[in-house]
């Protein structure tokens, strides 16, 4: 009598436990939406607690410091400032201002987890071998958001300040430039979240190019357009001397030059996509 075989020569592989995403229905999704979200601001009410905890810097150092002639900035951009003067023109100006700020302030700084979250709700809907491409986009997007962030308030923050706080209408100076408590800190968040958005630039075109929507030849082509319209806004946001546009004008003009860049690569990728789909390779 044969003995019984006790082991096969391979051993069966062990089967991939499914997502539990994959037979969610769309009410379970808007769920699933609904606590991601929950958990991304939970990371902006830590960064709002961060924000209280260290308020005095935070008010008077970082987001008052540019009304001070002494800002380090200045010196470096080389920039005659002047100081500013703030008033506050309604009985709960300050209060509403203070939390309105230190709210903004803890978005940015929870913003990394948020946009975690968001990739999370996204990640089960995409095929294992693509959800490390989705981390990598969730990093590049609070990193490009991170440099525009610096950029609004070390660059145009300081040149958009000086210039509307030396513009006068008249030579005579009968008109003084007093500035709203309300009308700064909404014009600083304004411009620096603003330049945060604008940053993403790089990962809008990646988004667009991958879905087909975009090509590296059609920015390309108008990129003599881009070039303009970069130093149209520099002109505007800056004070009336060439070095100051040409300042602001760099930084945007590489940005787009980086979209280019990007577009190319997600082009490429997306063609291997669709030739392997295709069964050309």
């Amino acid at each position: 009598m044969k003995k019984r075989q006790i082991m096969e020569d391979t051993p069966p592989k062990a089967q991939q436990p499914k997502d539990r995403t994959d037979q969610m229905s769309f009410l379970e999704h808007l769920e699933e939406l609904r606590w991601r979200l929950i958990k991304g601001m939970v990371g902006v009410v830590i960064g709002v607690i961060g924000a209280f905890i260290f308020s005095d810097f935070i008010i008077d150092t970082l987001l008052l410091g540019p009304t001070r002639a002494s800002f380090f900035m200045y010196d470096i951009i080389r920039v005659d400032a002047i100081d500013l003067t703030l008033q506050s023109r309604k009985l709960p100006g300050q209060f509403f201002t203070y939390w309105g700020m230190l709210f903004i302030s803890g978005f940015i700084i929870g913003s990394p987890l948020f946009f975690y979250q968001i990739w999370a709700f996204i990640a089960p809907a995409l095929q294992k071998q693509e959800r490390w491409k989705t981390i990598l986009t969730a990093f590049f997007i609070t990193f490009f958001f991170s440099v525009g962030i610096a950029f609004g308030y070390l660059i145009l923050v300081p040149f958009a300040l000086q210039f509307f706080a030396n513009f006068n209408i008249s030579d005579s100076g009968l008109v003084r430039n007093d500035f709203d408590i309300n009308a700064y800190f909404s014009s600083l968040a304004m411009w620096v979240v603003s330049c945060g958005i604008i940053f993403q630039v790089p990962v809008l075109s990646y988004g667009l190019s991958k879905a087909g929507f975009l090509t590296p030849l059609f920015l390309r082509t108008y990129r003599k357009h881009a070039i303009i319209l970069c130093l149209v806004l520099a002109a505007f946001l800056t004070p009336p001397d060439p070095i100051s546009q040409i300042l602001i004008a760099i930084p945007l003009t590489i940005l787009y030059e980086l979209a280019i860049g990007v577009s190319a690569l997600a082009v490429r990728q997306r063609n291997k996509i669709l030739r392997k789909a295709f069964g050309e390779e």
